[in-house]
């Protein structure tokens, strides 16, 4: 095996293994072999002998190997490097070994312990799942009810690796599995006793902040039916030391924490409590503070945990006095006195003391002086002797953890009272065992030791420091029996299966402990030796070591006992995994663990009952010693049971009861010591690998056949080895007959009756040949195709050279026909070219010629035409000169003619002057008249700048103002009309001769008068071309605001689509918040009814007892437990005692319940029925939420319509005809008869919702002759029997069918005729006239919760046959599954695709022949798709053996067929091919390539319905199927990641699918039918004769 390119592993001081490569073969001759270890130069190894070789690496096909027994080679490097590849690679933190799990600690949250988790692992075996905590709780459930007998779950790891967390998730497992469907409250106390134990026993260590410091064995007792009926829980060793010292950055336990965070509550005022730093027992770790931790939230989750334990508040409060009362006592200030301080008291007016003594009810005065002083017994004599101040402060540190240790005892006992098993129901047990999670101190002398970091402390994880006393003798006592019990049981298992595969084997030697454990517990061992010596008056540590020195050396030396060198107060244990050397140091003390009897008498004699009663009950078990050890009456100490003692006998009864079980192991490792997520340290790695034995499984393991095939696996793997026949009929006979000549030695390996059994490194020398065997033929291969290729090669290369000669002489005659052609075209060219030129030159010529005869033409006529043009412009100037001369002699004399007729005038002028003087006035009118124009030019300014201003507002004052222009401009015209007369007749000519002045005067004026009309007339004008500029505006503005409006109407539009897509999604998550919280309340309601019955139950076995009249409960009706009396109220879902799978989350009771009421089951009782009426109140709010609806009314105003009040006395039609009529006194006969106990086959025969039409008719009836009170009960009854026959067939597919039929159909009609929903034809329906909102209400959530149990019930029929269905459709050859944990064969009956769609087949004919609407079907097959696929889904994500290409075909295939089904019967909606997706991406996932980087890009492309944890989790189970198929490469997985980065999802996602998520489901408004008596056909069969048709 040691040849020439093998891999090795290397020991490294960092590392602990690397790897390395061989680069020679190694002979026995060479003491050294070379190596190259990767990206580092040859270095030579030496090796003295072929024992020294390095260990070999594991082939390839064995990386990341889910479980270490099946690896070829069983050793230290293999087995880190596994985990390693598993945990950093894979983020997959459990792994099996073997019969073991071991489970590394994530430091973070994982998505891998939901309830989709439980569902997925419940009813699934071992073999076919990945490695999980749930796998192996599942196990243990399984054997427990296949076998009948008591399982146990052991797990252990170091402080800080993930045990007490391990075990809250095992817990929860069997609460979920175990629990009903309406969860009692079993189940509920068992996860509620968590918190509290955490609260009193867990604290903050260096290497863990919620570390238990107690070992626990919780016993969960289950019916016969698989139910949880109770719980007890066993205690060993509380680390009672931690009460009065905490190292550094430690804390005391987290109640004390929890109390001074809640101190301002006002119940916790009267503890007198401050900050923890103000407290000796809580100040001395330094910080107190945990991150992420809130301890007032801490707190209450505690005293909801002991309200629902049924710890009273009053005794909370009373158990929160004794630990505030602990704190107290440690500031108790004790101060020593005389000469050599051999005297101690306390000051009377001590404040811890008085408040110590408040709390607890004592005096304080006895309590002060005994903690100073002691009593002793000398011959019959009383001796009371002060103590120093150091033992006095010893005595109290004793007093503070004796008191705390009798609070958690009491606790405990509490809890096993609540969770005691019902007597009678008692079946099996598993427990769970969680012990020993880090140092525990044991006694009050412990914290004066000096304090040092552990290396290694569990259960079976050993344990050393430096200095070793006392806790750690006991703890590596109970790992050596626990370890010894391991490897008998792994042994065991081993030797049964031989056994079963008829193996002829020979006894495998596994190393036992026996003389280790008998050197401890033995007679004269060193436990009798140390109780002996405690017995003596005078004993001591040294005494005792030398006894010890001479029993087991001096005598006969025992090999696993040995003494230091340098040392006479140690001693030397072989032990198991490590050489520990002990202290003797204080062992004395520790195993005495004494506490003077005086305080406990006043203690005793507390004010306090449960004070009193705590010690009562110790005094009653004798567990106290006297104060007097050296006294001679031995009576006083005979009782007293030293603390090795009682560790013997509780670890006896331990391994007893784990002696009389099955074991089931988990072995938690911490992967670093800095707490940070997914850091591997191997060097912590391999420590607990070594102290915890897992180690120890695999060397028993490989000194026997790990590896083991079945004969098919081993078949399909190895056929190429095979020589001979290959049939698959003869599988087991070719490999019987092959396999010697592989393997020539037959002592490594041996058939079985099923399975081939290999030594260790036989499958790696199998898969070397396998590889040989391989190579060989690829290189027949690569020499046939290379022979191939080259002749290919040559034909290609003569074909071409043939084609290049070819081409070659064609282009060369081609060349010398161009040539040929290129002469005779020289030629052409050379004549046509010679005939051009000298045509060219002829044309020239010719051109020539013409133009100069041209020119000289034109010169010619251009000068005759120039002389004609001279004459006629001498001839025009003759004429104008002529015609000049003539009116300028008669401008002469016209002007003389004027100026003679001025003179004339201006004589006549001055002659009239007293005229025009005296019309002066009429000057002055004039000049009125000019200034009453310039008024209105004014007002036309403004009139036209208002117009400019009111240009916003020309749609509306266009047409006013246009009368208004035309009014203006008529009277302007008017004006310069009077002006223009008055200036004609001013110019008139006067009669009388005036003067010229007055002439003058005249002028003036009416050249004013024409300046103004001239600028009236401008102004006019540019009004007109305001107006005209001003309506061009006005068009411009209307087309903008057009063109405005129709983009804000278009993005009103889109905000109101916009707005009505998020409302619809708002309503649909409203809708299912609204179903999923009936359903809660459905089943809180069931659950009532299941304790009340329970407690009628308890009360008859218990009617002997007297019960408080205060806390009696009067008999409740169905009608008095809902707000309405005919509100749903019960369960529709099947209970888990039929189907054990079905995963039910307990609810948390609220802490507000009232404490006096859970005295007794009727208190408890009582809790629930208030638990059930607040449920009611949030129903109720729910429907009165109006935000919503309101806002749906905005936008679509026609589907909320509003009540109109003036319809609220509406006239009936006269006609009330084809109705039924039912006296008062047959309403409950017909209520029995036609729903509550009618036959199935008589239902089934009914037409589609008669029993509804009948009701409905009958309701009419009593409405329509005025009895609204009968009408009101004939509802209310059909409501209350409708829900009673849902009660009744909640497992009936086709009466639940019918019932949600008659459900909605009643509703509908209801609705139709209800006064707010008036139809557009009131003369057709006549509206009822009582109020019909409440019954409304309750028929739509009755119709939802007969939908839900329609839906549940088909679930429940296929949760046990999809997964196996879609994924298992057949076995596929060669796929090799771990070995399984059940040795049965699998069943001949295997679910198939047809199987499931059988049962999707019963649910189509059940809601068809109901005729349902079609709506309604495809949304219920929307959830039944979702639901299959999901599930399938989850159980591909958690199956390794199923993610290969092969099974992905055959898992393509069921779904296609699943498609094709729902396109049939037209149910392919687009809700079913979106819930079918993430099962069909993945699957094409496992088809596609994952080798390159274009494919892991077109992966992410392509796999959008999926996310990237879910996508690295199917590449990383990815398993190769055939020998052309290889595993998914880690960079490949890297790449993937890498690109998920740059896609940022939607929304996070979780690491499976939701299985239990429900689509919320809406009902159309359809319009009913119209429904009369005389259309019913009523069978006889009914019984309905008393029903009278009007």
């Amino acid at each position: 095996m040691a040849c020439q390119g093998a891999s090795v592993w290397i020991p490294d001081p960092d590392a602990v293994w690397v790897p390395a490569q061989l680069l020679q073969d190694y002979t026995r001759d060479e003491k050294h072999v070379l190596l190259q270890f990767p990206g580092r130069e040859e270095v030579r190894y030496p090796v003295a002998a072929p024992s020294d070789l390095p260990p070999l690496a594991n082939p390839d096909i064995s990386e990341g190997e889910s479980d270490l027994t099946a690896l070829s080679f069983l050793h230290e490097p293999a087995i880190l490097h596994n985990l390693h590849v598993r945990f950093m690679d894979y983020n997959s933190i459990y792994t099996y070994c073997g019969i073991v799990l071991v489970a590394i600690n994530p430091y973070d949250q994982l998505p891998i312990y939901g309830e989709e988790v439980i569902d997925a692992y419940s009813g699934q075996d071992m073999a076919d799942m990945e490695p999980h905590i749930f796998s192996v709780a599942e196990n243990a459930y399984r054997t427990m009810m296949r076998e009948e007998k008591n399982q146990s779950i052991i797990i252990s790891g170091e402080s800080g690796s993930g045990k007490t967390v391990s075990a809250k998730f095992t817990m929860r497992f069997f609460a979920v599995v175990g629990g009903a469907a309406q969860q009692t409250s079993v189940e509920e106390k068992v996860l509620a006793s968590n918190p509290i134990m955490e609260a009193i026993g867990n604290a903050k260590t260096t290497r863990n902040d919620n570390s238990s410091r107690f070992g626990k064995y919780i016993q969960i007792n289950f019916g016969r039916k698989g139910d949880i009926i109770g719980a007890n829980m066993s205690t060993y060793l509380l680390e009672k030391s931690r009460v009065v010292f905490q190292a550094p950055a430690e804390r005391n336990y987290h109640i004390f924490y929890q109390l001074c965070a809640s101190r301002q509550l006002p119940e916790l005022r009267s503890l007198k409590l401050a900050t923890p730093e103000h407290f000796r027992y809580t100040n001395q770790g330094g910080d107190a503070n945990i991150p992420c931790t809130d301890d007032v939230m801490e707190l209450e989750r505690t005293r909801s945990a002991f309200t629902i334990l049924g710890v009273l508040p009053d005794q909370q409060i009373e158990l929160f006095r004794i630990l505030a009362a602990v704190l107290h006592l440690g500031n108790v200030n004790i101060q020593a006195s005389g000469r050599s301080s051999e005297r101690s008291y306390i000051d009377a007016d001590d404040v811890s003391l008085a408040i110590f003594s408040k709390l607890l009810g004592v005096e304080a005065a006895l309590m002060a002086h005994w903690l100073c002083h002691r009593k002793l017994l000398l011959g019959g004599d009383t001796l009371v002797k002060p103590m120093s101040g150091q033992q006095a402060v010893d005595a109290r540190d004793a007093l503070a953890k004796h008191v705390y240790e009798q609070m958690f005892k009491w606790t405990v006992h509490r809890l096993n009272v609540t969770l005691r098993s019902q007597s009678g129901r008692a079946g099996s047990f598993i427990g769970v065992l969680d012990i020993y999670g880090c140092v525990i101190r044991l006694q009050e002398w412990c914290y004066r030791f000096t304090v040092v970091q552990l290396r290694s402390s569990s259960l079976c994880s050993f344990e050393t420091f430096e200095r070793n006393s006392f806790e750690q003798f006991c703890i590596n006592y109970a790992n050596e029996k626990l370890q010894q019990q391991f490897n008998r049981h792994v042994f065991h298992l081993e030797q049964e299966e031989y056994e079963r595969e008829e193996l002829t084997w020979s006894r495998i030697e596994f190393s036992d402990n026996q003389q280790c454990i008998l050197l401890i517990e033995g007679p004269l061992g060193l436990l009798d030796l140390l109780d002996e010596e405690c017995r003596m008056p005078k004993g001591s540590d040294e005494s005792w070591v030398l006894k010890l020195y001479d029993q087991h050396l001096t005598g006969r030396a025992h090999p696993h006992f040995r003494k230091p060198r340098m040392s006479n107060s140690a001693f030397v244990i072989l032990h198991f995994a490590d050489m520990v050397q002990y202290e003797c140091g204080g062992f004395l003390d520790k195993n005495r663990d004494t506490v003077f009897e005086e305080l406990i008498n006043i203690l005793k004699a507390s004010q306090s009952e449960l004070v009193a009663e705590l010690f009562q009950q110790q005094g009653s078990k004798a567990s106290v010693a006297n104060g007097s050890v050296r006294s001679g009456r031995r009576a006083h100490r005979e009782h007293k049971l030293s603390v090795g003692f009682q560790f013997r006998q509780s670890l006896q009864l331990l391994m007893d009861t784990l002696s009389s079980t099955t074991p089931h192991y988990v072995r938690c490792i911490k992967p670093n010591d800095l707490k940070e997520p997914f850091i591997f340290d191997p060097k912590r790695a391999v420590q607990q690998l070594r102290a915890c034995g897992v180690l120890e499984t695999i060397r028993i393991s490989a000194a026997g056949f790990p590896s083991r095939w079945t004969y098919e696996e081993f078949f399909f793997r190895y056929h190429v080895l095979l020589r001979g026949s290959q049939s698959c009929e003869e599988v087991q006979l070719v490999c019987r007959h092959a396999l010697p000549q592989l393997i020539p030695d037959p002592d490594q390996y041996v058939f079985g009756r099923t399975k081939v059994f290999f030594r260790a490194g036989q499958v790696a020398l199998l898969e070397r040949l396998r590889a040989e065997r391989l190579r060989a033929a690829a290189v027949v291969l690569q020499s046939l195709v290379r022979g191939w290729l080259a002749r290919i090669h040559y034909t290609r290369t003569l074909w071409a050279t043939v084609t290049l000669q070819r081409h070659c002489r064609g282009a060369l005659a081609r060349r010398l026909a161009w040539t040929l052609r290129y002469c005779k075209a020289a030629l052409v060219i050379q004549k046509t070219y010679r005939m051009l030129v000298a045509r060219h030159g002829f044309l020239l010529i010719r051109q020539a010629a013409i133009t100069i005869q041209a020119f000289i033409r034109g010169t010619l006529t251009r000068r005759n035409y120039r002389l004609l043009v001279a004459n006629r412009a001498a001839s025009l100037l003759q004429a104008r000169v002529r015609g000049w001369l003539a009116r300028r002699a008669f401008i002469r004399f016209r002007a003389a003619v004027v100026f003679a007729q001025c003179c004339i005038r201006r004589k006549a002028a001055r002659r009239e002057l007293l005229k025009l003087k005296t019309e002066a006035r009429s000057v002055e009118k004039y000049q009125e008249l000019n200034k009453g124009m310039e008024v209105k030019l004014m007002q036309l300014q403004i009139k036209a700048d208002q117009e400019a201003r009111e240009s916003a507002a020309l749609k509306e004052s266009l047409r006013g103002e246009r009368e208004a222009a035309a009014i203006e401009l008529s009277t302007l015209k008017a004006t310069i009309q009077k002006l223009e007369e008055h200036q004609k007749h001013l110019t008139a000519p006067p009669v009388s001769i005036v003067s010229e002045e007055a002439e003058q005067e005249i002028r003036r004026a009416d050249k004013k008068a024409a300046q103004e009309l001239l600028q009236l007339t401008q102004e006019v004008e540019a009004l007109q071309r305001e107006k005209v500029s001003l309506s061009t505006e006005r068009e411009r503005l209307t087309a903008c605001l057009l063109q405005q409006e129709e983009a804000h109407e278009a993005l009103v539009r889109q905000a109101v689509s916009q707005a009505t897509e998020a409302i619809k999604v708002q309503l649909d998550e409203e809708r299912r918040k609204h179903q999923g919280l009936l359903r809660e309340f459905t089943r809180l309601e069931q659950r009532y009814d299941n304790l009340r019955e329970m407690s009628q139950l308890t009360q008859d076995m218990k009617g002997y007892r007297r019960t408080d009249s205060t806390q009696s409960l009067e008999p409740l009706s169905p009608q008095s437990l809902t707000p309405l009396s005919f509100s749903p109220s019960t369960s529709t879902f099947p209970s888990p005692e039929e189907v054990r799978r079905i995963s039910v989350t307990s609810p948390t009771t609220e802490a507000g319940v009232s404490m006096q009421s859970l005295a007794s089951p009727m208190g408890l009782l009582e809790a629930r029925e208030q638990e059930c009426v607040r449920l009611r109140k949030e129903l109720n709010d729910l429907r009165n939420t109006v935000p919503l609806r309101r806002l749906l009314t905005q936008v679509f105003p026609s589907a909320f319509p509003t009540e109109n009040s003036s319809s609220s006395n509406q006239h009936k039609a006269a006609s009330t005809t084809g109705l039924l009529e039912c006296r008062r006194r047959d309403e409950n006969k017909l209520m029995k008869n036609l729903i509550t106990d009618i036959r199935t086959d008589i239902a089934m025969s009914l037409p589609p919702g008669l029993p509804a039409s009948v009701v409905f008719l009958c309701v009419r009836q009593a409405d329509c002759r005025g009895d609204q009170s009968s009408a009101y009960s004939l509802c209310r009854g059909a409501v209350t029997a409708m829900k009673t026959a849902l009660r009744k067939h909640t497992n009936d597919l086709n009466m639940t069918a019918l019932w949600l039929k008659n459900i909605s159909l009643l509703h509908d009609l209801l609705s139709q005729h209800a006064p707010k929903q008036l139809t557009t034809h009131p003369e057709e329906v006549v509206p009822l006239t009582f109020n019909l909102s409440d019954s409304l209400h309750t028929l739509s959530e009755l119709r939802i919760l007969a939908y839900q149990q329609l839906i549940s019930i088909t679930e429940t029929r296929l949760q046990n046959i999809t997964a196996a269905a879609l994924l298992e459709g057949e076995d596929i050859p060669g796929s090799r599954k771990r070995a399984s944990s059940d040795p049965r064969t699998a069943r001949a009956d295997a679910p198939t695709v047809a199987s499931v769609l059988r049962e999707l087949g019963v649910l189509h004919v059940a809601m068809s022949h109901q005729a349902l609407c079609p709506q309604l079907l495809e949304r219920a097959f929307q959830q039944l798709t979702y639901f299959i696929s999901a599930s399938a889904f989850n159980s591909l994500l958690l199956r390794k053996d199923v993610c290969c290409c092969s099974r992905a075909i055959l898992i393509r295939l069921n779904v296609s067929q699943l498609e094709e089904w729902l396109r049939s019967r037209g149910l392919l909606t687009e809700g079913a091919v979106a819930a079918m997706e993430p099962l069909i991406q993945a699957v094409q996932l496992l088809q596609v390539g994952k080798k390159s980087e274009k494919d892991a890009q077109i992966l992410v492309q392509t796999c959008t319905a999926l996310s990237s944890q879910q996508i690295v989790k199917i590449l990383s189970n990815y398993s190769p199927h055939g020998d052309l198929d290889e595993r998914v490469s880690l960079n490949f997985i890297r790449l993937v990641q890498g690109l998920f980065k740059d896609r940022a999802d939607a929304q996070p996602r979780q690491h499976l699918l939701d299985v239990k998520r429900v689509f919320p489901v809406t009902f159309p408004d359809a319009t009913p039918p119209a429904v009369r008596a005389d259309k019913l056909v009523i069978p006889d069969s009914l019984k309905l004769s008393f029903l009278r048709r009007v």
